[in-house]
């Protein structure tokens, strides 16, 4: 710290609060501590009777907490990603388009590593809505030293790491499959639960076939929606009765399967594959009709911003997992997937 005239003060860091009073109106901070004083605060500063102010010296080897914050903000803000303005040190950001908010999780854990940098935010590969809050970002001092921020610059490779990926698919195929659907026993009524879902990634349902079960029958279904949609989706069958054929006619039909299983439940009976086009294509365990959140509502996100998934991808959804079956489901706001 370093005494100088308030006069001198432009340009300078304060290193602590100001206090100001005044009779029947106010009493509070006028300046925050780490306040830039500029030329318009010297008038009010010396009404508040501070002829001198205790100021942080800065070299060039230093960093005050907002030019920080924002070196970290670059660092952070990829594309369709807001921010706000520096308060105290601090930058929030958030999203500007709907989509899936996606992390590189690798420099996001080593950047965090650097002593006295901090981003905290949210769960990546997630849905988020336009104006969703996704992220904030500060250093823990008033002031730091530049090497630690360029530490982090070295780190982030000059690529943001942090992006929000607009929804892509537009259309969507629905193979209803099982005889006691198909001969009209019973009421489809997985499907409408599907259109509700996939609206809220702006895709419409533009074919539904209707399939006995068998699996050269599921197979055929399959095969004549191919090329039509931007996704299909095959409920039914799912499990491991005798009748349960459809995980063998999504391979019949050319997939190439990603997995069928994933450690999720509820969810567990899911099937994901692709077609040399790209296009995928799942098996909906019955979980997905009845309960409102599954292993769909996970994958569905990064599925839908056209993002290629893997094996690996499902095995890290064993964590967090478990839905715990709560008595009022909070989901997405809520531990179930993260």
């Amino acid at each position: 710290m370093k005494l100088i005239k308030t006069t001198e003060a432009v340009g300078h860091v304060l290193c602590h609060d100001m206090t100001r009073i005044i009779p029947g109106e106010f009493k509070g901070a006028q300046f925050r501590k780490g306040h830039i004083v500029t030329e318009e605060d010297i008038p009010v500063l010396l009404s508040m009777g501070k002829e001198n102010l205790y100021i942080y010296e800065l070299d060039e080897n230093m960093l005050h907490e907002n030019d920080a914050a924002e070196i970290l903000c670059d660092i952070c803000k990829g594309d369709n990603i807001g921010r706000t303005e520096v308060k105290e040190g601090k930058i929030e950001l958030c999203a500007e388009a709907d989509g899936v908010f996606v992390i590189d999780r690798k420099k996001l854990y080593d950047i965090n590593s650097v002593d006295e940098l901090m981003i905290a935010t949210r769960k990546g590969d997630t849905a988020v809505k336009k104006g969703d809050k996704l992220a904030g970002t500060r250093v823990i001092p008033l002031v730091i030293d530049k090497d630690k921020l360029n530490k982090a610059k070295e780190i982030s490779d000059d690529k943001p790491i942090m992006n929000i990926i607009p929804y892509s698919l537009r259309t969507a195929a629905v193979i209803t499959t099982g005889s006691e659907v198909y001969h009209g026993r019973i009421e489809d009524k997985f499907t409408p639960v599907l259109i509700e879902k996939l609206k809220s990634y702006g895709i419409s349902v533009t074919e539904h076939i209707k399939t006995d079960d068998g699996t050269d029958n599921i197979a055929k279904a399959i095969n004549s929606v191919r090329g039509k949609t931007d996704i299909i989706l095959c409920t039914g069958g799912m499990s491991v009765d005798p009748d349960d054929n459809t995980p063998g006619a999504i391979k019949q039909s050319g997939a190439d399967i990603v997995t069928y299983g994933a450690p999720v439940l509820p969810g567990a009976m899911f099937l994901l594959g692709y077609y040399d086009d790209g296009t995928p294509v799942l098996g909906l365990p019955g979980c997905v009709m009845y309960a409102k959140a599954t292993i769909f509502d996970l994958v569905m996100p990064r599925i839908a911003a056209g993002i290629r998934l893997n094996k690996t991808d499902f095995n890290q959804y064993g964590e967090g997992g478990l839905c715990l079956g709560c008595e009022k489901c909070t989901y997405p706001n809520c531990g179930f997937g993260k």
